[in-house]
């Protein structure tokens, strides 16, 4: 973030910390520390109220960005109203400080020597001790510095952290070179085509990897299809400056996907903020789309020795098909909408289904070629194949 943008950031969120301060209190906001790596780190837990410690509650990393903080964080890239109802823990760790005093997450600064993964996963542990988390549903996510430090994390941390998302953040190229998962890890990315801190599409002398080429190795990673399905996010608020798309690689080893926001015109910015230090996307949350991402997914379903065979809620009929193709159900399992894609991933029809067990699409209009459906019930989404002759 940059020095002018971090500087109203922080006057905004001190308006804010000043006429919430009994809320906060109000709502289990508890500061903390802990020893890690011979260094007192400092944290902060949000508890919503929600929480009875009586079931196991998924937790999430929110992590800051370079020259930010974790009190900035908890306003800027804000889930508490989604933990309130959601019933998830959030913590928001400290980073240490660099030679300019400034905090920052050891992930690409390469005179450092401050062990972060180290520090997540002590951190981690002590939380779980005190608190009912669901170990299979750990979750980071950050803000520029606080991308970077996820992806590392993906990369050194998957036996913990079962999905990342990074909003302006990317991984340097050594990192990347370096990475190796041991399993597929479902990633998304939030990055604004204008972003001038971290360019979405690299730089010239910059080891920053661009978001394309980032998004290209995770989707190999993880075993996805390489051409993503695109779709345009509606443009609901046309006063912001930016428009956004959605692209997803889907078809990941064990459910997994990778999905991307290109904020089309956007900043280095979290869409959806209350906060506008730049050009900043409203036509969604990032807070909302990571939490619908996250909660997909389950640290179990990625373990070897828990992976099952994946039997498909619905299959389709006849297959190449002609005129009218058949989904029937599997389980009985009721479906809100079907979109189908073509080869290229541009949604040429999207179906709202009448009937349960049973739903007839015609096909005669479709040119020859490779489709995909989007089945989408009240879990994951299903995807299928279908040639049309």
């Amino acid at each position: 973030m940059s020095n002018l943008s971090l500087s109203i950031l922080r006057t905004l969120v001190l308006i804010c910390c000043l006429s919430a301060a009994s809320q906060l209190a109000a709502q289990n906001t508890v500061t903390g520390t802990l020893v890690s790596g011979g260094l007192t780190r400092e944290y902060i837990l949000y508890v919503p109220a929600i929480y009875t410690g009586n079931v196991a509650v998924p937790l999430i990393f929110n992590l800051h960005g370079y020259g930010s903080n974790n009190l900035e964080q908890l306003f800027y890239g804000d889930f508490r109203p989604i933990a309130d109802t959601a019933n998830f823990l959030m913590v928001l760790p400290n980073g240490t400080l660099d030679d300019q005093n400034r905090r920052f997450w050891n992930t690409f600064l390469g005179n450092a020597t401050v062990d972060d993964v180290a520090f997540i996963r002590d951190l981690l542990d002590t939380l779980q001790a005190n608190y009912n988390i669901d170990a299979n549903r750990v979750y980071s996510t950050g803000m520029s510095n606080g991308g970077f430090m996820s992806y590392s994390l993906a990369c050194d941390l998957n036996d913990r952290i079962t999905a990342i998302a990074s909003v302006t953040g990317t991984m340097i190229q050594s990192k990347l070179n370096a990475c190796n998962p041991a399993r597929p890890v479902p990633v998304m990315e939030i990055h604004g085509t204008s972003d001038n801190v971290v360019p979405y599409n690299g730089q010239a002398g910059s080891t920053f990897v661009g978001i394309p080429a980032l998004m290209s190795a995770w989707a190999g990673f993880n075993q996805c299809n390489p051409n993503p399905v695109i779709t345009q996010v509606p443009n609901t608020n046309t006063n912001d400056g930016c428009t956004a798309e959605r692209q997803l690689y889907f078809g990941g080893d064990w459910g997994s996907t990778v999905e991307h926001f290109k904020i089309v015109g956007g900043g280095h910015t979290w869409p959806g903020a209350a906060f506008n230090v730049g050009v900043t996307n409203q036509d969604i949350s990032a807070s909302k789309e990571i939490w619908r991402f996250f909660q997909q997914y389950n640290l179990n379903q990625f373990t070897a020795t828990t992976q099952v065979p994946f039997t498909p809620e619905w299959s389709v009929y006849p297959n190449p098909v002609t005129d009218y193709l058949t989904l029937q159900s599997n389980n009985q399992q009721a479906l809100k909408i079907v979109r189908v894609y073509d080869g290229t991933g541009r949604l040429i029809q999207s179906i709202a289904p009448s009937a349960d067990a049973e739903i007839r699409i015609q096909t005669s209009t479709w040119l020859s070629g490779l489709y995909m459906l989007e089945l989408k019930g009240t879990g994951r989404a299903q995807w299928l194949k279908v040639v049309k002759e």
